[in-house]
């Protein structure tokens, strides 16, 4: 799939993608190592055929998503404050987030919440906030 946007905004793209993943398996306060295989098998799966862009180093950018998660877990940041980066960059660039980007992102979404134990409580409230920012009405 050929994208309409720069490498750079493609690169922040998939950065806060990155953000949004690491919210949902934070939102229970956690995150366990099968929703972090479930994330990495989901990029290698679905995103990395995705489109063709790269990073500085001539790596696929939809790796950003994983270095970037990797990095939130080291450093310990909550879901909430990631979930505002993702509702951020969402706001200021609604027009690459086509309806099948979208749907991606709400499948990947899912498919981490469920990895570990099913869906809980806190984990189906923040699906609820992704499906709200995506679909207002």
């Amino acid at each position: 799939m050929r994208t309409s946007y720069s490498n750079t905004v493609g690169n922040k793209f998939y950065q806060k993608i990155g953000n949004l993943f690491f919210a949902i398996s934070m939102a229970d306060g956690s995150v366990h190592t099968k929703e972090i295989d479930k994330l990495k098998a989901m990029v290698r799966e679905k995103w990395i055929p995705l489109d063709d862009i790269e990073d500085e180093y001539g790596t696929d950018s939809a790796f950003q998503i994983e270095i970037v998660f990797d990095w939130l877990l080291e450093n310990e940041k909550t879901g909430s404050e990631c979930f505002k980066e993702f509702n951020d960059f969402y706001q200021e660039h609604k027009t690459i987030f086509t309806d099948k980007i979208k749907k991606l992102i709400i499948e990947t979404s899912a498919s981490i919440a469920s990895s570990f134990a099913g869906k809980n409580k806190s984990e189906l409230m923040m699906l609820g906030k992704l499906q709200l920012l995506f679909y207002p009405e």
